[in-house]
Formats: C-alpha cells, sequence, structure tokens
C-alpha cells in the first residue's frame, strides 16, 4: 500500500470493500430521500397553502429561511438532544433542510400559473379544488419539481455529516480516511460516492423537470 499512489489506493480499496461502500451509498441515499419525502408532504401543502393566503407568506418563507441560516452541524447537535443519536435525527436534520427550497418553488410554481387558465376553468364550471387539482398543481409541477430537485442535493450534503451522530453513510467511510494515516485513497472512497450521487440525481431530476416544462408550455 505505501508504495502505490493515492489512485492505485483507491483501486485497491474499492476492490477489498465494494460491498461495504455499496451499503454504505444505499444508506446514504435512503436517508437523504427519506427526509425529502417527508418534507415533501409538508412543504407541497404548504407551499400551496400560502398561494392562497399571501398575507402569510412572507412569515412563513422566512422561519423556513431561518431554519437555513443554523449550521447543519449545530442543527445536528440540537436535535440530537431530544431524538438521540442515530438516523432519526439525521432524517429530520434533512427534513428541516429541505423545507425552504420546496416551499419557496410550490408558492412560485402557483403565483405563476397563467390567469388565462384558470378563468377558463372556473368558466367550465370547476369548483376550486378541481382548479387546484387539474390546472393549478399541473402547471406548477416542474417548479414544484424543480425545488425538490434541489432539496434532494442538499440533503445529500447534509447526510455526509450524519456520522457524527451515528447514522452512517459515507461520511463514515471520510471519518475513517481523516483518522488514518495517509488516508487520503479513503477519504476518496467516501467523497467520489458523495459526489457521483448528488450529479446523479440532479441530472436525473433535471431531466423530469425539463420534460414536464415541455409539456405544459
Amino acid at each position: 500500500m505505501q508504495s502505490m499512489n493515492i489512485w492505485q489506493q483507491l483501486f485497491y480499496y474499492f476492490s477489498h470493500n465494494g460491498m461495504y461502500v455499496l451499503s454504505e451509498f444505499s444508506r446514504h441515499f435512503l436517508i437523504s430521500i427519506y427526509g425529502v419525502i417527508l418534507a415533501a408532504i409538508v412543504g407541497i401543502p404548504v407551499g400551496i397553502f400560502i398561494a392562497k393566503y399571501r398575507k402569510i407568506s412572507d412569515w412563513v418563507i422566512g422561519l423556513a429561511n431561518v431554519i437555513q441560516t443554523i449550521p447543519s452541524l449545530a442543527m445536528l447537535s440540537i436535535l440530537m438532544l431530544g431524538l438521540g443519536l442515530g438516523v432519526s435525527t439525521v432524517i429530520v436534520t434533512v427534513f428541516l433542510y429541505a423545507l425552504l427550497p420546496i416551499i419557496k418553488n410550490t408558492y412560485t410554481g402557483m403565483l405563476n400559473v397563467n390567469d388565462a387558465y384558470l378563468d377558463a376553468g372556473k368558466g367550465m364550471g370547476m369548483t376550486k379544488l378541481q382548479v387546484l387539482w387539474m390546472i393549478e398543481i399541473p402547471l406548477s409541477l416542474s417548479v414544484i419539481l424543480a425545488g425538490i430537485r434541489n432539496a434532494m442535493v442538499l440533503a445529500i450534503g447534509i447526510t455526509a455529516i450524519g456520522t457524527f451522530v451515528g447514522a452512517g453513510g459515507l461520511g463514515d467511510i471520510i471519518i475513517r480516511g481523516t483518522n488514518a494515516t495517509n488516508g487520503g485513497a479513503i477519504i476518496l472512497a467516501g467523497a467520489l460516492p458523495t459526489a457521483l450521487m448528488a450529479i446523479i440525481v440532479d441530472l436525473v431530476l433535471g431531466a423530469l423537470e425539463n420534460r414536464l416544462r415541455r409539456r405544459t408550455l
């Protein structure tokens, strides 16, 4: 190992610990996606609600902005006091940080729906609920997905520090590398899959977003 360069060490590490890296990769992805799904379940209805009642929109978005200003490691530490060590603390942290892009994009998407479509729906005798489900949400979907896309990429980065509260994931490999002598290859073994995950998620959701946008034009 000592005579190898860092890329040879990285290849050696993957060849001997490939299954471990793969299991941590899947664990990392699942923690991230669980937090974002929870944020979407809460954030999308909140975004729709504040688009209908705009007087409270500044308060709600302002509160979500305040959460974003708290350093993620500090947030993990605060939540750890109530939830203890483990995966649940990281999922709640991801949930809180993912709220802002989802709420904000849902709100923006709802406001950007052309009034002509809304008037046409009302003219056809649609109820408010029908207008929401059949016109507003479908036309806002690409913007909402853009918020989920941003939230997902953010979540992958936050989950990487979840190792400090015993959640595992690819951050665990990175920490092992920082604690090892000449652990640069081990750090890369955790950092490169994390970056790859973020890039793949961004590309896949970006392609889906563009497809939805073309359908609504």
